[in-house]
């Protein structure tokens, strides 16, 4: 991101907090990248944001600036979810996120109403503002060469259940460490990740390498994927530390 392009996100995100405080409303973003969110955390607003995605865990996530009581009402969210379904599974290609997205984006639809989408038995799960989803429901009809039906759905299932727990053998909890072992690169790739600004926790930049991870940190590896790091399980008989991640496909 750009210094202007900063700039005016910073511009915009005083100016939803400062009509939230002024005006008794609630006030919102649209869908926040990590890095996005990551400005957001850094700034003192006059009304503090809390943020939602549609389900627990999301990575991209809208920014809503109020309160019950500074409003009046609780925050009802503008995020909806579809599901695009191909019409005959056994004819299908096999459709993943990229697949999705690239068909959503070729509909001229801006990346930024576009929330999470999770893809499960070749099905996708698209979180969306609300004012999008009539056009995507009306126009997406094809992804890749495969024929798709959408509706409207509640979140699945499977976004209330966390992925199974899988152990990794490191030498410490430094974030490095636990990037190269997750997903199989060396050490000094993981540090490198790092100081590029390509790993956020909790949504927040790090680019500390040698930053020790507490349980239950979410990571987002820019063109990896993410996990949740739970902790230690055991120290092994090297030394070294038996650990527990969930990792998120």
């Amino acid at each position: 991101m750009g210094e202007n392009e900063s700039k005016q996100l910073i511009n915009r995100f005083l100016e939803l907090s400062a009509r939230a405080q002024d005006r008794g409303y609630w006030t919102e973003t649209e869908f926040l990248t990590p890095a996005d969110q990551d400005i957001l955390f850094q700034l003192h607003c006059p009304v503090s944001p809390l943020f939602t995605g549609g389900y627990v865990g999301a990575e991209r996530r809208i920014a809503a600036f109020g309160s019950e009581e500074l409003c009046g009402m609780p925050y009802s969210s503008s995020i909806v979810c579809l599901r695009m379904e191909p019409a005959a599974q056994k004819f299908a290609d096999v459709l993943t996120h990229r697949d999705f997205l690239g068909a959503l984006i070729h509909l001229g639809i801006r990346r930024e109403v576009l929330g999470d989408i999770v893809i499960a038995d070749n099905v996708g799960y698209l979180f969306c503002l609300e004012s999008i989803a009539p056009y995507i429901l009306e126009n997406l009809t094809k992804v890749k060469h495969t024929s798709i039906r959408c509706a409207l759905t509640a979140p699945p299932a499977l976004l209330s259940q966390p992925p199974e727990p899988r152990s990794f053998v490191v030498s410490s909890e430094r974030l490095d460490a636990l990037i190269a072992a997750v997903y199989n690169r060396s050490r000094n790739q993981g540090k490198t990740l790092i100081q590029e600004g390509k790993v956020f926790v909790d949504s927040r930049l790090h680019q500390n390498p040698s930053a020790v991870l507490k349980p239950g940190a979410m990571v987002s590896v820019r063109g990896l994927g993410r996990f949740c790091y739970e902790g230690i399980q055991r120290e092994t008989k090297k030394n070294r530390l038996r650990v527990i991640v969930r990792v998120y496909s």
